[in-house]
């Protein structure tokens, strides 16, 4: 579990983070929505340690590591996954030196145990014979279910995920967050998505927090979505007719 406890953040006069504070759950999606200028990227920051806020707190099973020596957050960061909006490989490395690189980086395991692992979270993301390739032979779509591979092969508490669906057609959206649903509860995982995809809202949001003016403006699940009276919320996820429609064909649904 993540809890962030009256964060704040500004950058010269201005205040992007203004006193939130939010748990992040496990075993769970944690979406933070908002627009562009919201926050919600520095919130995420923040928490993986990227941007140190002004005050506040953040703690990870109790531990705040705004407080934390090198070591003790070094301990902390290998039980980090990170999904990068842009999937962040490196093209001079093959699918399975990419997913490698964090084991090189973090363990002495023997090269042999290595692979094993890079196998298996291969295998685990339906990439089974892809080792050899390098990023510019492989889509758009493959390329993010490598950098899954890579955040998941040290067997992550938690997964950061930044705009997963960035650049993807729909179709491999959707295969995108049934993966790292699936992941999420078969690990256990505090997962943490960034995301402005409203069909990951709709389809994955266990757990939303909704930023404005660097202010959460609103903390629910994507089924309190479909009945909230925040105009604020409602005209940022229901702008457009297709959500419209929907939230009102749930409540009739819902309704009898």
């Amino acid at each position: 579990m993540i809890e962030v406890k009256n964060i704040r953040k500004s950058f010269g006069d201005k205040v992007v983070i203004d006193g939130v504070s939010a748990t992040m759950e496990p075993g769970k999606n944690n979406l933070i929505i908002g627009a562009s200028g919201s926050g919600k990227t520095v919130l995420m920051k923040c928490m993986i340690g990227l941007v140190k806020p002004d005050a506040g707190q953040i703690l990870y099973e109790g531990k705040d590591i705004l407080t934390l020596d090198k070591n003790e957050l070094k301990v902390i960061r290998q039980e980090i996954g990170m999904l990068f909006q842009g999937s962040a490989l490196f093209d001079s490395m093959s699918v399975e030196r990419n997913v490698k690189f964090p084991l090189d980086m973090f363990t002495k395991k023997t090269h042999a145990e290595k692979m094993k692992r890079v196998d298996e979270v291969l295998e685990r993301v339906n990439l089974n014979g892809a080792n050899k390739k390098f990023p510019s032979e492989i889509s758009g779509g493959m390329k993010k279910r490598v950098a899954l591979a890579r955040a998941l092969v040290l067997n992550p508490k938690y997964l950061f995920c930044d705009e997963p669906n960035s650049g993807l057609d729909p179709q491999t959206s959707l295969v995108i967050d049934k993966l790292i649903n699936e992941l999420t509860e078969e690990y256990r995982m505090t997962t943490i998505i960034n995301t402005h995809d409203m069909n990951t809202v709709m389809e994955s949001g266990d757990h939303i927090v909704f930023m404005q003016f660097g202010k959460k403006q609103w903390e629910g699940s994507n089924k309190d979505i479909i009945f909230s009276n925040d105009a604020s919320l409602n005209n940022f996820i229901f702008a457009s007719d297709f959500f419209q429609k929907a939230k009102e064909a749930s409540k009739r649904d819902m309704t009898g």
